[in-house]
């Protein structure tokens, strides 16, 4: 334990003013002791991690941590600031500090130190002690456990000491369930009797003793979005909570790294549960039939006592969560339930239904449409008229391993819009919703009613199935009701709705829109694509970037003069972030950190592939400079290529599908220039950040910047010693 923290991983007046500073100067007493190799590329580890999620926790506390490839062993290292540093915690700045570095790929270790650090800052002699201390060489030995808080109640168990050694879980003690993330139970907790309650294992006999006789019993889980801090600091908070009201409480924490499931028997004692979460609770459906309290993380850490009375208060009230049939409240969800956040509305589960359907269609696109596109690039536009391979097929002829391409591509093709309805209803209803949502999707090609058919269909699909699932049934009907009645009635209900009551009407919408785009030119072409470009450019991949790309591929399925067009803009616009910042990279490379540089390498080989999530490393670390001057670039290229009429029969490939583009000097000008205006802006947003501080020289870092100006590296001379910054977190 003594190699994880020593005393000159410690630095009791920590001077620095940032979350970057204070990551910098901890990070080169690391370097120091030989623990990081790469002071610049592990600073950007850490921002990097920075930047998915704040890493300030309530109570004046800060815990940056990565994984790198740039660390050779565990290491932790502390920081105690007298003025404040903000880590993006609730409560306002922290003034205890951790670092916490793990080699690339040691997640035990790196959980482990996490999770038991964060149950022992739960314990206020251990923060105490922290902000008291005055030697490094005590404070070292505190942080590693093998020294004690004075003050610590007699009796109380101690939270587990931070270790780099994973402890497996039993999932049957106070706090079990971590298993290979930490070992969420301490020793002395372990060996605790029986007049400690908590911390005794419950046999399976043990729920028919009377409820006189017998310690009020609950079990938890606990789960936050990064897995770690939080969820082990709510599982220490209840446990604590209940010791003090004489409740037995057994928590579950859902970490990052896996779980280890509570043992039936326990669950089956339990009086009630607590659900402390900010994701879905994973096998929800084990807890179904008892009085439930369910509330977001933090709820957890701040008022556990509350909690504990709530449950108790609804047992007492005989309120239960009652088993559904087929998929209800005490069920694991749908995809979309189990993606995504507690309470959301009905407008973002629509919009990630949707998007459910939309990402499962893609592969298809990809597939399909570049088979397409090598088989008219081998066999010419003609190919398309060529007959069956079944039936006729010549090995020694070009044409004939053409047509091959063009008939699998068009296979592959025809499956988009009942993938497309399947999988809506598939994030709707999960499994139950697949059968109807396919044979919605069929009925919607065979009627012309396209994608925006496709898109109907899923939606009415995953409603009737939802529909279905909430009808009590007898006990005995229910192994049944997945299998034989659900796909059987709800298949004749979206048969019966898609084919005689809505489906004509959307085919007649989807003629309508494929004759508009047949018939776009001029200004409402421009316009079209540079609304089109800003939608490729805005979230990088993200729900609006599949929109404007779902829009472009449905206009395939019938392809016209304007639904190439659409597609040419789209995919023009697509390849502008990360060829734009690859470019940037390149000519102004001091104002980027080496990983950036890096990551621009890269983005040249994924911008020119139409892969537009190769800008996002950059947007991450600096989103309002990037994502403005991406914008701009790709609803500049969109609108040149609608006004140099270029066209796109695939709907994917890049610069590999140049062949088959209409006009393809004229698109790749469009691209270059698109590519030239989003460089040109990033590189003066960026520059203007730099210049506005009279101290600094181009390359230093700015006030949004990792290193602050007393930081070592930024001398104020351009080009002088290392670049010192890494990526601004979000």
């Amino acid at each position: 334990m003594s190699e994880l923290i020593t005393a000159d991983l410690v630095d009791l007046d920590l001077a620095a003013e940032t979350k970057e500073a204070a990551a910098r100067s901890l990070a080169e007493r690391m370097v120091t002791r030989g623990r990081v190799t790469d002071l610049d590329g592990f600073l950007a580890d850490v921002a990097a991690r920075e930047a998915q999620m704040p890493t300030g926790l309530d109570g004046g506390i800060g815990i940056p941590h990565c994984r790198s490839a740039h660390v050779t062993e565990a290491t932790l290292a502390f920081g105690r600031s007298a003025r404040g540093i903000d880590f993006g915690a609730p409560d306002g700045p922290a003034d205890l500090i951790f670092l916490i570095a793990a080699p690339a790929g040691a997640d035990d270790a790196h959980l482990t130190i996490l999770s038991a650090l964060a149950r022992r800052l739960m314990n206020e002699d251990f923060t105490t002690a922290l902000r008291t201390a005055t030697d490094p060489t005590a404070t070292a030995s505190l942080i590693s456990g093998d020294s004690e808080p004075v003050g610590t109640e007699p009796g109380t168990p101690e939270p587990e000491a931070v270790t780099a050694e994973p402890t497996g879980g039993t999932g049957t003690g106070v706090g079990a369930g971590a298993g290979a993330e930490a070992g969420a139970a301490t020793q002395a907790e372990a060996e605790a009797g029986p007049e400690t309650g908590p911390d005794v294992p419950v046999s399976a006999s043990e729920p028919d003793a009377p409820a006189a006789d017998r310690v009020f019993r609950i079990v938890a889980v606990t789960s936050c979005p990064t897995g770690i801090a939080h969820t082990y600091m709510a599982a220490e908070a209840l446990e604590k909570a209940g010791r003090h009201a004489g409740v037995e409480v057994v928590v579950e924490p859902q970490g990052s790294a896996g779980f280890t499931r509570l043992d039936p028997a326990v669950i089956a004692a339990a009086d009630g549960v607590i659900f402390a979460h900010d994701v879905p609770v994973r096998e929800k459906d084990r807890f179904a039939g008892k009085p439930t309290v369910d509330v977001g993380v933090k709820a957890g850490i701040n008022r556990p006592a509350e909690l504990i009375a709530e449950v108790r208060g609804k047992v007492q009230r005989g309120e239960i969560t009652a088993p559904a049939a087929g998929r209800g409240e005490g069920s694991p969800g749908t995809p979309v339930d189990n993606a995504g956040d507690p309470g959301e509305g009905y407008g973002t589960k629509l919009r990630k239904w949707l998007m459910s359907g939309v990402s499962y269609m893609v592969p298809f696109v990809a597939a399909g449409g570049l088979l397409i596109a090598l088989g008219f690039a081998i066999g010419g536009y003609t190919i398309n008229k060529a007959p069956s391979v079944a039936e006729h097929f010549v090995w020694t002829d070009h044409t004939s391993w053409a047509a091959l391409l063009f008939q699998i591509g068009g296979l592959a093709f025809s499956f988009l819009v009942p993938v497309l309805a399947g999988y809506i209803a598939y994030g709707m209803a999960d499994r139950p919703g697949l059968v109807p949502g396919f044979v919605g999707g069929s009925i919607a090609l065979t009627i012309n009613a396209g994608f925006l058919g496709g898109l109907a269909a899923g939606l009415i699909a995953g409603g009737t199935v939802m529909a279905i699932q909430r009808v009590g049934v007898p006990a005995p009907l229910r192994g049944i009701m997945p299998v034989v009645v659900i796909p059987l009635v709800s298949s004749a209900v979206v048969g019966f709705l898609m084919f005689l009551v809505v489906g004509k009407p959307i085919a007649s919408l989807q003629k309508a829109l494929t004759d508009w785009l047949s018939g776009l030119s001029g200004a409402n072409a421009i316009i079209l694509g540079v609304v089109l470009g800003l939608m490729m450019c805005f979230d990088l991949g993200g729900p609006l970037n599949k929109v404007a790309y779902a829009f472009a591929v449905g206009g395939l399925a019938n392809p016209n003069e304007g639904s190439l067009k659409v597609m040419a803009a789209v995919m023009a616009a697509g390849m502008v972030p990360p060829l734009a910042m690859a470019l940037a990279t390149t000519v102004r490379g001091k104002l980027f950190t080496r990983a950036e540089r890096e990551n621009g390498k890269a983005a040249w080989v994924l911008g020119a592939s139409f892969i537009t999530e190769g800008a996002i490393p950059f947007a991450a670390a600096d989103p309002l400079r990037v994502i403005p001057s991406a914008m701009v670039g790709g609803a500049v290229t969109g609108g040149l290529s609608m006004l140099f009429e270029c066209t796109l029969r695939a709907p994917h490939g890049g610069i590999f599908v140049i062949p088959l583009i209409g006009d393809p000097f004229l698109y790749l000008l469009a691209i270059a220039v698109g590519t030239a205006v989003s460089t040109c802006l990033v590189v003066l947003l960026k520059g203007a950040r730099k210049t506005g501080h009279p101290d600094q020289g181009e390359g230093a870092p700015g006030p949004d910047d990792a290193a602050d100006a007393a930081a070592p590296g930024a001398t104020g001379a351009a080009g002088a010693g290392p670049d010192p910054k890494v990526p601004a977190a979000v």
